[in-house]
């Protein structure tokens, strides 16, 4: 897609400009290079810690590793590999990496909705004036069995309200995190560009975990809107073109 706004691929970069303004730390889970001492570090602080790629996009090459009573288990998409000893863990790793950078992330116990786990996109965009403005928030739904919860790792995306009405969350929590999510997102903008100049647009990659915290998972600065189609009612996607004509968004 070809429109006026600038792209960021480094998930590192990204992850380091939160991290340098106090407002965000608190939201974004510990986050690390992958090497084998920062693997070991990650391993015995955390029960579950996401290997995932600095540049990668759509939820691909993402490898979940959790602790068991045996040592450890991996799993990428649906294939699920067991490890006894951290150097085991390593090697693998290390040779799928190759020459590529990688990222190790705390996971985070997603919320459910109806028994199964999602997470938030916050949609934010320049308006005219070049203000940022939170113009949409809407789930994905991630199969039981897959590591990503992405649309095109078989996830299924849901309106917000929708998918609040399948948690356990009160009534009144729901419009609450929804202001805080879209106050979050126009924070992110901010900080954003004061680090790199022409971004028009971000999507905010968000997870509840199981007591309603909110952590950026990641920021995307090419989010895709085109699931958004799937949905019976295209307010949303139609919002987000609305807002993101003036920079050449049409689709």
């Amino acid at each position: 897609m070809n429109y006026r706004s600038s792209t960021m691929q480094s998930k590192w970069k990204k992850t380091q400009w939160l991290l340098k303004d106090s407002y965000f730390r608190k939201y974004v889970p510990h986050t690390l290079l992958f090497n084998k001492k920062n693997l070991s570090a990650m391993l015995d602080n955390y029960s579950s810690v996401f290997f995932k790629p600095t540049n990668g996009s759509g939820g691909t090459n993402i490898i979940r590793i959790r602790k068991t009573d045996r040592g450890y288990l991996s799993q990428m998409n649906a294939t699920k590999t067991s490890y006894s000893t951290t150097n085991q863990l390593y090697r693998d790793l290390n040779r799928f990496a190759g020459s590529r950078s990688y990222l190790l992330q705390k996971g985070i116990n997603l919320a459910q909705s109806n028994g199964k786990p999602f997470d938030i996109r916050v949609m934010v965009q320049k308006n005219r004036q070049g203000d940022w403005v939170s113009t949409a928030l809407f789930t994905k739904i991630g199969k039981p069995n897959k590591v990503a919860t992405n649309y095109n790792q078989g996830g299924t995306v849901r309106t917000f309200s929708e998918t609040m009405n399948g948690t356990d969350f009160s009534s009144t929590f729901t419009p609450q995190m929804e202001s805080k999510l879209k106050r979050l997102g126009v924070a992110v903008g901010n900080n954003f560009d004061r680090h790199h100049k022409g971004f028009q647009e971000l999507g905010l990659d968000v997870a509840l975990d199981s007591k309603g915290k909110p952590w950026i998972l990641e920021v995307n600065t090419r989010p895709q809107i085109y699931p958004l189609k799937a949905l019976k009612n295209r307010n949303l996607y139609d919002k987000i073109l609305s807002y993101g004509k003036h920079y050449g968004r049409f689709k």
